[in-house]
């Protein structure tokens, strides 16, 4: 890790010196330089024959030097300001791009969840309504219509959570995408979060990632399923980062409890888990909209382990956080 950090630290700096705008510029002035020295040389060559006065050679010699250092000072500073302007409108670009794919995709995964979200709450005030008459069909036995009122409490709650989830998934592409710290994110999301005795350790804190502004939403949750589900001898999360490939892995690890072999294939989808089951899933989506993944590779009994894939240029080191 410290290696990769140090190697990955340097390419801006060596981009900067043999690809950067100064050097670039520099060239260009060298190679007029070039063309125009012989030029210079020859005059002073033949002022030495015409003008017989030193003093006047001189003259003309120092002139012409001054008019050859203007004409090179100007088409350094020209190109030099050129370069810098072309670069900063090719970096606007870039981030313009990524931002139209990002709302792009967030536009159409709202129009589809808005149906699909739709139709599950129909689904759920059908059941609703069910209970509601096979309450009124005990009256006469407390002991059966207790069991059913827990069950309509338990509809409810899943209304609650689904109604809950169309707001964060309507923020989602809101926005557009940002260059964010990731452990700055991390820091966040655990102060809102009950962890007790959790000890959450970040290993990197000079890693940027472009995404959307609901990042912080992706770690709460990984976090709250690691409480929720994480078991009594979870005391442990620990958060990673590296480069393989040319792409960026953050792993998110517990001591927990893990997750069993049978979730496992289903647990980014809608309504998978314990509980809503909408967490993962919109962590998936959140982070899908800038092109980044997620999966889970853990051992059960051995804790969970989320792994999320970060595709080139979509995330930096920092220098500033070091």
């Amino acid at each position: 890790m410290g290696s990769w950090g140090n190697s990955a630290a340097r390419v801006p700096a060596e981009r900067k010196w043999t690809d950067g705008p100064a050097v670039r510029a520099l060239f260009t002035t060298i190679l007029l330089a070039a063309i125009i020295l012989p030029y210079w040389w020859l005059a002073v060559q033949w002022s030495d024959g015409v003008l017989d006065d030193p003093a006047q050679h001189f003259t003309f010699s120092t002139t012409t030097f001054l008019i050859f250092l203007i004409i090179a000072d100007s088409t350094f500073l020209v190109r030099y300001y050129q370069l810098v302007r072309k670069n900063e409108m090719q970096e606007k670009t870039e981030k313009l791009r990524r931002s139209e794919d990002a709302l792009k995709a967030a536009n159409k995964k709202l129009k589809i969840l808005s149906g699909i979200t739709r139709h599950d709450i129909k689904n759920q005030l059908m059941a609703l309504k069910g209970y509601l008459e096979l309450i009124q069909d005990s009256m006469n036995d407390p002991a059966r219509m207790s069991e059913f009122i827990k069950t309509e409490q338990k509809i409810a709650d899943n209304i609650e959570h689904q109604i809950n989830f169309t707001k964060d998934y309507e923020d989602m592409g809101v926005q557009a995408p940002e260059w964010q710290n990731f452990s700055e994110l991390i820091r966040i999301a655990s102060q809102q979060l009950p962890r007790g005795d959790i000890r959450i350790d970040v290993k990197r804190n000079d890693i940027e990632v472009f995404a959307d502004p609901l990042l912080a939403k992706v770690f709460y949750n990984l976090i709250d399923n690691a409480i929720k589900h994480g078991g009594v001898h979870l005391n442990s999360i620990v958060i990673d980062a590296q480069e393989r490939d040319g792409i960026l892995l953050l792993s998110f690890g517990d001591n927990g409890s893990g997750i069993s072999p049978d979730i496992k294939p289903v647990l980014f989808n809608k309504g998978a888990g314990k509980n809503s089951g909408l967490g993962l899933f919109l962590a998936r989506e959140i982070l899908s909209l800038t092109g980044m993944t997620i999966g889970e590779n853990g051992i059960p009994g051995s804790g969970a382990r989320f792994e999320i894939r970060v595709p080139e240029g979509m995330f930096r080191v920092s220098s500033e956080n070091k």
